[in-house]
């Protein structure tokens, strides 16, 4: 059989079909005598944590090195906000008067796939969690373009499947958060946060934090929806009581449109990493 591996010695995957066809004894069908990187219950022991988290880094990082993914836009946002067609069925009204932001996202991801289309295709990938709401409208607008998005999905006690409009070749599924966010933000080239709950927060601060303290590079980061932002976040408070500096607030910009993010993506200030922490 053809082999196109540069290593001399046998591969793992031929061992491992090799070794599922050995007789069926007492002997083969002990745990003890599994392949140890074909055991699934050997990788799900505690003591494996680390290979596991590992993996999960490693594995995206190849596939999308494999598809030539440079650069990604991330797209975060609520799981809960409807398409404006179903508004009425929202849990609350408040819900449903956001859902104008799910064609917002659908029609600035479709954008940023033309102009990753335009340029090759390599760079201004989307990139969302790979659920529904705002992430479903992210990947939807990847598609209406012709263009491939990324899926970064997280097991969780109600799973769901991915939306239909990721791309099936990257769409990823993880059980480390940690290493989920990681990916969101290794390739990241803008970042972009609509209304959401805790997870967009969580997702949303993070970002922030590691681009306040120097820990990553500043890139575009557009907060769709001022109204909503400035009455979740005193933002102005913070700055007033010295837990965070004046100039943090120039790290993110507020925008409403598609075509408005468009242009602050393009028209960004490109500001290297921070080497120190105004206000410290």
């Amino acid at each position: 059989m053809s082999d196109d591996r540069r290593s001399p010695f046998r591969g793992a995957k031929l061992d491992r079909d090799t070794a599922s066809q050995v007789p069926d004894t007492p002997q083969t069908r002990a745990p003890t005598y599994r392949l140890a990187f074909a055991d699934v219950d050997f990788l799900g022991k505690d003591a494996l944590r680390p290979v596991r988290l590992q993996l999960e880094l490693l594995k995206p990082e190849m596939v999308l090195d494999e598809h030539g993914v440079d650069s990604t836009v991330v797209l975060f946002g609520g799981a809960r906000i409807p398409s404006p067609e179903n508004s009425d069925k929202a849990r609350t009204k408040a819900l449903g008067e956001l859902s104008h932001f799910y064609d917002v996202a659908r029609e600035f991801s479709r954008r940023m796939t033309e102009k990753s289309l335009a340029g090759g295709g390599r760079d201004f990938i989307i990139a969302t969690g790979g659920g529904p709401g705002v992430m479903e409208a992210g990947n939807r607008g990847a598609d209406d373009a012709g263009g491939v998005s990324i899926g970064l999905n997280i097991v969780l006690p109600h799973e769901q499947a991915p939306n239909a409009y990721v791309t099936p070749g990257l769409c990823f599924n993880f059980h480390y958060f940690a290493i989920r966010k990681m990916h969101f933000l290794m390739r990241a080239c803008a970042v972009c946060v609509f209304p959401g709950g805790f997870g967009t927060l969580d997702e949303m601060f993070e970002a922030l934090t590691l681009i306040q303290t120097g820990r990553m590079r500043r890139v575009p980061f557009l907060l769709f929806g001022r109204a909503f932002w400035e009455k979740i976040i005193n933002w102005e408070a913070l700055a007033e009581a010295g837990t965070i500096s004046e100039e943090d607030l120039q790290l993110f910009q507020f925008v409403e449109t598609a075509e408005e993010a468009e242009a602050a993506i393009e028209g960004w200030r490109l500001i290297g990493t921070r080497d120190d922490i105004p206000g410290r």
